[in-house]
């Protein structure tokens, strides 16, 4: 049976594309084109993360190439405009980085990615040691449970507990993710308790509760 991954330990990718400081620009391209990956931790010796280069990081120097930027252009964007000039990844890294713990949950993960505008985040241990990378790519992976799994977790986590009592059978099922429950139940005030455990259930995409206490409400 299939177990919910509740943390970034269970999706991440821990063989990761990592740089040193002194790393080149081309070397840098070069990395992003053969492991198509659109940004690289940048380590100093002891593997702790001081920074992440990305695509965005790098076109600067192709945008401003053949370009004159007026004063106004300079002064709105000193940090692309010296990111143009820079030749290697301590130059361009952005700074400190935006990282997130092997045991934090998924949504916290989730939550830094949309707050902070980016595509992967570097997994450290609270010395900052890389020890895996974890992509928006990789939280979806949990949208990719089975639905018999699904089901099995939510009878037995939520299910179960909430309503254990032999006359108060509870169904669910699951399709395409999206979570069925049926039945009549005894406390009708747990209903709503069930229904938010469900609906937190990694992979679950929708509920139809259609619980409904012994006096029909």
């Amino acid at each position: 049976m299939d177990t919910s991954p509740h943390l970034v330990s269970d999706v991440m990718t821990r063989a990761v594309v990592a740089v040193g400081r002194k790393a080149l620009f081309k070397d840098l391209v070069e990395r992003m084109e053969q492991y198509k990956v659109s940004a690289v931790p940048v380590l100093e010796g002891d593997g702790r993360v001081i920074g992440v280069v990305s695509e965005a990081d790098l076109l600067p120097k192709e945008e401003f190439r053949d370009s004159d930027p007026d004063r106004t252009t300079q002064l709105h964007r000193l940090a692309d405009m010296a990111k143009a000039g820079a030749v290697c990844a301590e130059e361009l890294m952005s700074t400190p980085a935006v990282t997130v713990h092997a045991d934090a949950p998924l949504a916290e993960a989730a939550r830094i990615m949309a707050l902070r505008h980016v595509k992967r985040l570097p997994v450290v241990n609270v010395e900052d040691v890389l020890e895996g990378i974890v992509s928006r790519g990789d939280l979806l992976k949990v949208f990719l449970r089975r639905d018999n799994d699904l089901a099995d977790e939510i009878r037995r986590d939520v299910l179960d507990v909430l309503f254990p009592a032999p006359d108060e059978p509870v169904h669910v099922t699951v399709v395409s993710g999206v979570a069925t429950l049926t039945g009549r139940v005894q406390d009708a005030t747990r209903i709503p308790l069930a229904a938010g455990l469900v609906r937190g259930v990694e992979g679950i995409v929708g509920l139809d509760c259609r619980l409904t206490g012994d006096d029909g409400t």
